[in-house]
Formats: structure tokens, sequence, C-alpha cells
């Protein structure tokens, strides 16, 4: 039975929501007025987009979309009404939208939290939700504590998104046999239309039932789904097809770097260089970049989120990832920034970073 739960209370009905405290945080409120919304019956909801198909735009997507994202994810899981949702990610955002929504649709209980690093932190230790959907930084955050270690153990489905997964997580995931899968997915689809099982093998995304998917000239992803209102969507993912149902990403075609007629993926180089990078600059961020180049068009090097500068482990740096990468996989230069700027939501802003060099 679907019931939210929040400071050891229940919620259920209009009337319920409708009489809610109003110093509710804003997450909370944002959690309130949806589900009023849709018990009361509303149709079609206002929802910003995060750019992954153009630039950030508000779109509306239909109750009947969200119903058939719920069931799809219910049926490729086989969720039942007695599983236990946890709701740790911001309502505001589709992410978090549709945690709620998979409660109401699966007629399902759900407790919702703070969004915050460690949700699990707060939760009543004899809560023990059977599915959750996180970000990186959250899961991260609880492998971190015993604790919420423990709770996050017993689990059953544990999907991460919004970015993706560092190997550094991908391998205490598998150490510590968590049943984790990443999704794959944007407002657009009204949440993910894939997920991939988080094992010690590449990451390759399986649809969920009734997902169409194929690629462009340029070899990017489009989407065909009933929770995209059966409209094709046009991403700019370049992916590897390896099946009419399966597929591993690549990363955006917007991130491409031509260097001299190789084309460069700086996100998967900069998942294969995240251990090395950890041993030479722990704690910091990083990532690739195409610098204008006369005789190459671009040339790759690598951006490090540093107040200090040492140019001499970057020139140890350097020779390692060339002996590990290969020659045109190295950056031609490292340079360091005390600080990345990042976009609005929460994501390295690659351009105006570079722009500040």
């Amino acid at each position: 039975m679907f019931q939210l739960h929040f400071r050891n209370q229940i919620f259920q009905s209009t009337a319920d929501f409708e009489l809610a405290e109003t110093t509710l945080p804003p997450f909370a409120k944002a959690a309130f007025s949806f589900c009023e919304a849709w018990i009361s019956g509303e149709n079609n909801f206002q929802q910003q987009t995060s750019g992954s198909t153009g630039s950030p735009k508000t779109i509306e997507i239909s109750r009947l979309q969200m119903i058939q994202s719920a069931e799809a994810t219910g049926a490729f899981f086989k969720t039942e009404s007695e599983t236990k949702l946890l709701c740790c990610l911001n309502p505001e955002y589709i992410a978090g939208k549709m945690m709620l929504v998979r409660a109401m649709v699966w007629d399902c209980p759900i407790w919702l939290e703070e969004p915050k690093s460690n949700p699990f932190s707060n939760l009543v230790d004899d809560i023990l939700p059977d599915f959750v959907a996180m970000v990186p930084l959250q899961v991260e955050a609880c492998l971190g504590d015993p604790q919420a270690l423990a709770k996050l153990k017993k689990v059953s489905h544990l999907i991460i998104g919004g970015a993706p997964i560092p190997q550094k997580l991908k391998s205490q995931l598998i150490d510590n046999q968590l049943m984790a899968w990443q999704t794959y997915g944007m407002t657009e689809t009204v949440s993910h239309i894939a997920l991939a099982k988080i094992e010690k093998t590449e990451l390759e995304y399986q649809t969920l039932p009734g997902v169409e998917i194929g690629q462009d000239s340029r070899g990017t992803i489009w989407i065909k789904s009933p929770m995209s209102g059966l409209e094709t969507i046009q991403t700019n993912d370049l992916v590897e097809l390896t099946s009419e149902t399966s597929f591993k990403w690549l990363g955006r075609a917007d991130f491409v770097i031509n260097s001299g007629g190789v084309k460069l993926h700086p996100e998967l180089l900069e998942q294969q260089s995240e251990a090395i990078m950890e041993t030479f600059f722990p704690g910091s961020r990083f990532f690739f970049f195409g610098e204008k180049d006369e005789k190459l068009g671009e040339r790759l090097v690598l951006l490090i989120e540093k107040s200090e500068p040492d140019k001499e482990l970057a020139k140890h740096l350097q020779s390692k990832l060339e002996a590990d990468l290969g020659k045109y996989q190295a950056p031609k230069s490292i340079y360091f920034l005390p600080a990345f700027l990042q976009t609005e939501s929460g994501k390295i802003n690659r351009q105006k970073t570079f722009n500040q060099l």
C-alpha cells in the first residue's frame, strides 16, 4: 500500500498532504506538492531538462509517460507491493519524482529522506529499504560509513545515476558484493531507459521492456519508448550497440576530440586514468579537453584541480599516462587550476573551466 513516511509521520491521501506543516524543507515541499497533484489526478507536469539532448529547457511530461516508466522498471526488477522504497534524491528533479511515482504506481511504502551525501545516517535502524536510487557521491559516502554500508548491503536493488560511476567506486561496489546498477536515461525519457549491472566486466546496458534503440550517422544513440511518448529522442551520447537491446556508452559526441584524425573520447580516458591520477594527485578532480592546435586541429590536454601546481610531478604523470594509455591517448600538456567551474546540476563545466587558463 502506498504510504509516504516522513519525520515519523505517514502521509497517504490528498488531505494528508494538504494538511502538512508549512515549515517543511524545500525537498519535502516538492515531494508533498507532487504527490498531492498526482493523487488528485493531475495529467501533465513541467520539468527542467539537464541538457542531454541539447540546451536545458522546460518540457511537459504526461502522467501516462511516468506510469509507463515505473511499470517498465517494476517489470525489470520484478517488484511487489511489499517492496520498500527510499527517496533520497531531490523531488524537484526527475530522478526524485520518479521514486515517488514508482511508490504510487507499485502501491508501495516509501521513506523520504533529505537528499544529502549520506541519506542512511538519519534512517531509523529497523527500516531497511529494498529499492534505492542514488548518485555516486551518496554511494561513496555510505560506503565510508560502516552502519550505512551494513544497510546498503541489504538493499535488493540499488540504482545509481546522475553521473558515470568512477572506477574506484565500481571496485568498491564489487568488493562489497552490492547488487547495484548504473542507469542510463534523461529527463526526456522520464528517468532511465536502460540499466547496466555493476560487475568486473565493462558496463553493458540492457534496455527496459518496450524500449527501442538505434544510432544516427554520428554513432549517437536514439531512443523510442512508451515513456518518451513514442517520440524518437535523439541524444548526443556516443554508444557501441551490442544487440538490439543492449549497448556500451562511449561518451558525449560534443566532448569528442579530433586530434590529427584520431578521435579521442575524454570520458573514457578519464575512467582509464582514474587509478593513475589517484596515485599522483589523490583527491584532485581532473578532465581531458581538446585545445586548438594549428597542426593537429585539436590536441589533448589534461586539467587538474589543485591550488598549488606541481610541474615536476606532472612530468612523471605525463610519462606514466603515455606508457599506460599509449602515445596518442596521453595528454600533450597538463594544466593546473585552483577551482573548476560547475554547471547548475553540479557537473564540471569543461569549456568555461578551460577558458580560465
